[in-house]
């Protein structure tokens, strides 16, 4: 590489002011109307902190930190083989059919459904997945029903420029949507998006629930089918499905209901399950002639994964006993971690101290209440949420998420608890802490 002889432009200064309004009003309303991440707000916060070296336990994260939670060494080496073999060019716009038929033969296995590989949809992780599901269903306008707390439903539908219908949850249903909740809304919708086990509470749908919306579903589209109307669809995300902690049993919206097969896209894949958020491989599953416009959609996104970790993931889904193993590990970390923290919890609840948390039912969250709205500490009334996470974070060192970053309005103290970037001796530590701030309650 040679250093070029040109004289060198500096293009900044023939930049628009910020405040300048016709700058502004040429960005798209779609751009101007997205709404900034708290999640990234409280992550640049952290990262503040810790470069002034103050030790912060950071549950923000929905992630892995790869030093307690490594991918399979099964995946990792497959990956590894493929780039060093030169296979580095586009994979198929639909996928590598071996990780197709590996995912076929994986939900047959674990779930019991027997899908084709032509249902089957590669995507560079779920995000894509998801933005696609809206895309191909919904045109602007048309209304799509999420329950909240939820992740990022508010953020597809504005891109896809829907009508949002927000349903509050409440903590005694664990955050989750009922029948009784979405009915008053089945004629208006034209998709319903539901997450299983929960980001954010990490709790899961029952199957009885489940079986109740899903005939809501059917019979909405029995009644729209007589009369000629656009079909209601079901985007069910189950990227957290292999990690379940508690009793209630992960359920399919196809197993509860089987004429949902018609209605239902599936959005999964390896980032939670395998620690693998960086590895970006998802897909969507569901009837063909969605399936197929969703891919015509994403070959000129581009949002395709790249060949190497295709293949790794199909490696990894063809050999059983070894994802069998690693799920047994990756299951027993996350559970010890997310059973801490819920212990040390109800320690700090029976000993008087205004908390209370949801015992984990999957993935790898934990819903906590700090009760400290309308008390006060040092003299300072606490009214909202983000108060309650801003004084975790500066005073006692621990980093959370209020529910509100996902949607749920109420001040009412509820915190999203990620354990997927901490030990247990951060938990340990943070507890005591966490004590200490919550003793100054008035």
């Amino acid at each position: 590489m040679t250093v070029t002889d040109r004289p060198l432009l500096d293009p900044t200064q023939y930049f628009d002011a910020p405040s300048d309004d016709l700058s502004r009003q040429s960005i798209s309303t779609t751009a101007r109307g997205m709404v900034g991440s708290q999640i990234l707000r409280i992550a640049a916060n952290v990262r503040a902190l810790r470069a002034q070296g103050v030790d912060v336990s950071n549950f923000t994260v929905g992630d892995f930190a790869p030093s307690e939670f490594p991918i399979p060494e099964a995946l990792r080496d497959a990956a590894i083989e493929a780039y060093g073999a030169g296979r580095t060019n586009y994979p198929p716009s639909e996928g590598l059919a071996s990780l197709r038929q590996a995912i076929v033969e994986h939900y047959a296995t674990r779930l019991g459904l027997k899908y084709p590989a032509d249902t089957v949809q590669i995507t560079s992780g779920a995000r894509p997945g998801l933005y696609a599901a809206y895309a191909t269903l919904i045109d602007p306008h048309e209304t799509v029903v999420y329950p909240v707390p939820s992740w990022n439903n508010n953020h597809y539908a504005h891109l896809v420029g829907a009508k949002a219908v927000e349903l509050p949850t409440k903590a005694e249903n664990g955050f989750l949507p009922t029948a009784d909740l979405i009915e008053p809304h089945i004629k208006v919708a034209r998709l319903i998006a539901l997450n299983s086990p929960l980001n954010p509470a990490g709790t899961m749908i029952d199957p009885a629930e489940m079986q109740r919306i899903c005939k809501l579903i059917v019979a909405e589209n029995t009644r729209r089918k007589a009369s000629g109307e656009r079909l209601l669809y079901l985007v069910y995300d189950q990227i957290y499905w292999e990690l379940q902690m508690g009793d209630t049993p992960h359920v399919t919206p196809v197993e509860a209901v089987p004429e949902m097969a018609a209605y239902t896209i599936f959005v999964d894949g390896i980032s939670k399950a395998w620690a693998a958020t960086g590895i970006r491989v998802g897909w969507l599953v569901g009837p063909p002639h969605i399936i197929n416009r969703a891919k015509a959609l994403l070959t000129h996104v581009g949002a395709w994964a790249p060949h190497p970790e295709q293949e790794a993931t199909a490696n990894v889904l063809s050999t059983p006993d070894a994802l069998v193993e690693f799920n047994k590990t990756m299951h027993r970390e996350v559970k010890t971690r997310l059973d801490t923290l819920y212990n040390g919890v109800q320690e700090l609840k029976q000993a008087g101290l205004p908390i209370d948390a949801i015992a984990p039912q999957g993935a790898i969250y934990l819903s906590v209440q700090l009760n400290l709205i309308g008390r006060t500490i040092d003299n300072v009334a606490i009214q909202r949420n983000e108060q309650i996470a801003d004084l975790l974070l500066n005073e006692a060192g621990v980093a959370v998420v209020p529910f509100q970053a996902f949607g749920l309005m109420e001040e009412s103290g509820w915190m999203r608890f990620s354990v997927g970037a901490v030990s247990v001796a951060d938990i340990e530590r943070a507890l005591p802490k966490i004590r200490a701030l919550l003793e100054r309650a008035e």
